[in-house]
């Protein structure tokens, strides 16, 4: 009886070891807002524009949940009008730069701003 108990436990930790490896996200990111492959056919000054715009809106909705966290009830007022926007936009940057790196664009100009996040 034993011996059957150590096979299933066994046998149950090789199944999850075979699915944890199935489940690797490779080079994309996890994203719940963002399509991993939305850029896959946009060329590195394409990647170098929408990085631009998606950096500066996310620094813009950072800003407004700073000033929002300030005031009573700000907390409030970030989950309900910023967090999920501030989110996507994040997401959508990391999207961009993944993007960027496999198609293996030059993004040192990009690595200045990145250290403002």
């Amino acid at each position: 009886m034993q011996g059957r108990s150590a096979a299933r436990r066994l046998s149950a930790a090789l199944a999850c070891l075979f699915l944890a490896g199935c489940s690797s996200l490779g080079d994309n990111p996890a994203t719940l807002f963002a399509d991993p492959g939305k850029y896959q056919y946009s060329s590195c000054e394409q990647l170098a524009n929408q990085r631009k715009q998606l950096s500066t809106r996310e620094q813009e909705l950072k800003q407004l949940m700073d000033r929002a966290e300030q005031s009573a009830g700000g907390a409030l007022v970030n989950v309900l009008a910023y967090k999920a926007d501030h989110v996507a936009a994040s997401e959508e940057l990391k999207v961009v730069e993944n993007a960027a790196r496999n198609k293996h664009c030059d993004t040192e100009t990009w690595r200045s701003n990145s250290a403002l996040r």
